[in-house]
C-alpha cells in the first residue's frame, strides 16, 4: 500500500502556495530558516521580519486582513483573523509577551474573536489558534524530509507540506475513511508524514531544540445558574457580531434555524445593513422559511433572500468536477455545491463576510454524555433526564444501563474501537452517552485499509488522553472541534470568492459562556435548548425567540443521490483511493449503484467521497512561481 511515482509528484508540487488567496508559514529567528523562506517568497505577497531581520511572517493576505503588529524592545506579535485587537492593544500583548507566556495567555484569554497570536521572542516563535478547530495551526519538524533543516509553522497542513517536501500519508488518508468520524486526537490529522496539528486549547512554541505546544484553555467548569449565564452568552454574542461587523456596508448571514436566527438577528441590531439568506427544502415539516420570513418581519436593515426548495443543488451535486483545494479530506464535499449556493449569492450581492450559525448544536443543545458527571452529584435528576432521552431517542434501555455504568477510560474504548473496525455499525438506537460513536471501517475498504487505519487508533494508545476529563466534555469538544473544521474547510472554498465566512460560536468566550452553565440547566430533553431561548431575549425577535422546531434535509440526501448517481460512479473509475489500494473499486461501484437510506446508508459514502474528491483535486497543475517579496540577504 504505497503511493505510485504520479501520487508523490502531484502531493509534493507548489499547489497550495501557487494557487490559494490567503495563507501565511511563520519561521523562526535562525539562518537554517533561510532556504524555506525563499521557496515560500516565491509565491508570498507579504513579509513581516523578526527584530533581527530574518523572514518572520511569509504568505498572502488581502489588505483588510493585514494582522495587528507590534514590539515591545526585542520582542515582536502578530495577530490573524477577525478581533478587535487596537495598535495600543498589540502594544500591550508584545510587552506581556515579553515579560513570559504565561503573561501573554493570560491578556490573549480576554479577548474577543477568532484569530491566530503569534510571537517572537529570544525564548522562540509562539503560535496559537483557537480553543476548536476552525483556526489551526500546523506544523513540521527538522525531520520530515531532507528538504528542509527548520521548523516552520503554518495556518494549513498543504503550505507546511509544500515547503517541507513531505510526502503523502497513505495510512492517514485510509483512515479518513471511517464513518461517523475518525476519533480523537487523529480527526483532522494532517495526510503528510512529519506534518503535525496543533491541538485546540494548546500553543506552539518553536526554540532551537525543536517544537513544543502547551496548554492555553480549559473548559469552565459548569457552575452558572441558566438566567445568568444566558445573559453573559447573549452579551458575548452581540459583541462577537458587533465587531465582525464593525466598519462594513454591507453583511450576509444564513437564516434558518435558531442558532443562526440570533446570529442574524444580532447583526441586524447592529445598524449594518445585512443580507439575508433561508433555503427552503421538501419536507413538508421544513418550516425555516416561515420562520425566517417571519423573523425579518419584526426586524429593521435585513434584506431577505429566499431560496425555495429545488431552486438549489441537491446533495451529491457537483461531486465529480470539484476542485476546491483543501488541506484535508472534508464531508462537506458531498453536500458543497447546496452549502455555496447561498455563499456565491452573497458574494455577488457584495458581502464580503457571512455569517453562519454553524456550532450551536453542538453547542447549546450539549451532550447527554454530561450525566455521567452529574450523576454521582444528583442521581435522581439525572436518571430522570436520562429515561427522557431514552424516551425521546427510543434508545435501548439495556444500551442505556451500560453506557451509563460504564467506567472505563478513553483508551480502553479507543482500543475497542480498534478492533471492531470491521464488526457491523450501531443501530439508529444507539445511546449517545459512551465517549463517542463508534467509528466503522466501510464495506469497500481492503485489509490494508483497515489495517493501517488500525494501526494508527492503536499507535499513541499509550499516551492518549481524552479531550475533556469525562464523557461530556470530551463529547462535547470532539463534536466542536469537528463541525468547526467543517466551517473552515467551507471558509476556505468561499475564499477564492473573496468572502470570509464567520462562525461567532466558536469565539472562546462565547464557547465558555456556553459551557459555564450548569448541566441539569443546560442539557434537557423536555426544552429545545433552552439556553440560547433564554439568551436570545432581547435579541431574536419574540415572534421566533421560542421556536423549537428544525429542518431536516433528509430528502435532498436521497432524491440527490438518485439525481447524481452517475457523477458519483464518476468517481469510481480509476479511482485514486484505489490506486492506493485503500478501496475495492468494484465493491465501491456496487454500493453505490444501489438505492441507500440517508440516516443508516447514504453517510457511509460521505467520507469515502471526501477523500476521493480531495484526492484528484490535489492533481490541479500548480502555478508558476511569481515571487513579489525578497526574503533579503541573511547571513
Amino acid at each position: 500500500m504505497r503511493p505510485t511515482r504520479d501520487e508523490e509528484t502531484f502531493m509534493g508540487h507548489h499547489l497550495a502556495l501557487s494557487t490559494l488567496p490567503a495563507w501565511f508559514v511563520v519561521l523562526p529567528d535562525t539562518d537554517a530558516a533561510v532556504p524555506v523562506a525563499r521557496r515560500a517568497a516565491d509565491y508570498a505577497t507579504r513579509i513581516v521580519r523578526h527584530e533581527s531581520g530574518r523572514p518572520w511572517l511569509l504568505g498572502r493576505w488581502e489588505e483588510s486582513g493585514s494582522p495587528a503588529l507590534a514590539r515591545a524592545g526585542n520582542t515582536r506579535i502578530a495577530v490573524f483573523g477577525e478581533h478587535e485587537v487596537t495598535a495600543a492593544e498589540a502594544e500591550r500583548a508584545a510587552a506581556h509577551a515579553r515579560r513570559s507566556e504565561a503573561h501573554l495567555d493570560r491578556l490573549v484569554a480576554t479577548w474577543r474573536g477568532s484569530f491566530h497570536v503569534i510571537a517572537s521572542s529570544p525564548r522562540g516563535v509562539r503560535v496559537q489558534g483557537s480553543v476548536v478547530g476552525l483556526r489551526r495551526v500546523f506544523h513540521a519538524s527538522p525531520a520530515a524530509s531532507g528538504r528542509t533543516a527548520v521548523c516552520l509553522a503554518a495556518d494549513r497542513a498543504d503550505i507546511v507540506a509544500e515547503l517541507s517536501g513531505a510526502e503523502l500519508d497513505e495510512r492517514q488518508v485510509a483512515l479518513q475513511l471511517l464513518t461517523s468520524g475518525v476519533p480523537h486526537p487523529l480527526g483532522g490529522a494532517p495526510l503528510w508524514r512529519g506534518v503535525h496539528t496543533v491541538p485546540g486549547g494548546h500553543r506552539l512554541l518553536i526554540r532551537e531544540d525543536g517544537p513544543s505546544t502547551y496548554r492555553w484553555w480549559r473548559a469552565p467548569q459548569p457552575t452558572v445558574g441558566l438566567d445568568t449565564g444566558a445573559r453573559i452568552l447573549g452579551e458575548e454574542l452581540v459583541d462577537a457580531v458587533k465587531l465582525r461587523a464593525r466598519g462594513r456596508s454591507l453583511v450576509s448571514a444564513d437564516l434558518g434555524g435558531l442558532d443562526s436566527t440570533a446570529i442574524c438577528s444580532a447583526a441586524a441590531g447592529t445598524g449594518t445593513p445585512v443580507a439575508a439568506y433561508t433555503a427552503g427544502v421538501h419536507d413538508e415539516a421544513g418550516d425555516d422559511v416561515y420562520w425566517a420570513e417571519r423573523t425579518v418581519g419584526s426586524l429593521h436593515g435585513v434584506e431577505h433572500h429566499v431560496i425555495r426548495a429545488g431552486g438549489t443543488p441537491m446533495t451529491f451535486a457537483g461531486i465529480a468536477t470539484q476542485a476546491d483545494i483543501l488541506d484535508t479530506p472534508t464531508i462537506i464535499a458531498v453536500d458543497r455545491a447546496r452549502r455555496m449556493d447561498i455563499i456565491e449569492r452573497a458574494a455577488k450581492r457584495g458581502s464580503a463576510l457571512h455569517l453562519t450559525g454553524l456550532g450551536g448544536d453542538e453547542l447549546l443543545a450539549g451532550s447527554p454524555a454530561r450525566l455521567h458527571e452529574l450523576l454521582p452529584r444528583a442521581p435522581l435528576h439525572a436518571l430522570r433526564t436520562v429515561r427522557g432521552f431514552a424516551a425521546k431517542y427510543h434508545w435501548s434501555h439495556v444500551r442505556v444501563a451500560a453506557q451509563l455504568l460504564d467506567r472505563g477510560s478513553y483508551r480502553s474504548w479507543l482500543a475497542r474501537t480498534a478492533r471492531d473496525l470491521t464488526t457491523p455499525p450501531a443501530g439508529p438506537d444507539e445511546p449517545l452517552l459512551d465517549w463517542a460513536g463508534r467509528p466503522r471501517m466501510p464495506t469497500w475498504a481492503t485489509p490494508d485499509a483497515v489495517l493501517a487505519a488500525r494501526s494508527l487508533l492503536l499507535e499513541g494508545l499509550g499516551t492518549v488522553q481524552p479531550r475533556g476529563p469525562g464523557h461530556g466534555e470530551h463529547r462535547e469538544l470532539v463534536a466542536m472541534d469537528g463541525i468547526s473544521q467543517w466551517c473552515r474547510h467551507i471558509g476556505q472554498m468561499a475564499a477564492p470568492h473573496s468572502l470570509t465566512v464567520s462562525a461567532p460560536y466558536y469565539d472562546h468566550r462565547v464557547i465558555e459562556a456556553a459551557l459555564s452553565v450548569r448541566i441539569q440547566e443546560r442539557i434537557t430533553p423536555w426544552r429545545y435548548k433552552p439556553l440560547i431561548v433564554e439568551a436570545a431575549r432581547g435579541i431574536v425577535p419574540e415572534s421566533s425567540r421560542t421556536r423549537d422546531t428544525k429542518a431536516n434535509a433528509t430528502y435532498e440526501e436521497e432524491a440527490g443521490l438518485r439525481r447524481h448517481r452517475s457523477e458519483l460512479l464518476q468517481l469510481c473509475e480509476d479511482s485514486r483511493l484505489a490506486r492506493l489500494g485503500l478501496v475495492d473499486e468494484a465493491t465501491l461501484r456496487r454500493w453505490c449503484e444501489r438505492a441507500l437510506a440517508a440516516e443508516t446508508e447514504s453517510y457511509q459514502l460521505h467520507p469515502t467521497v471526501a477523500c476521493e474528491v480531495w484526492l484528484r483535486a490535489r492533481e490541479t497543475p500548480a502555478m508558476p512561481p511569481t515571487r513579489t517579496v525578497d526574503p533579503g540577504r541573511v547571513t
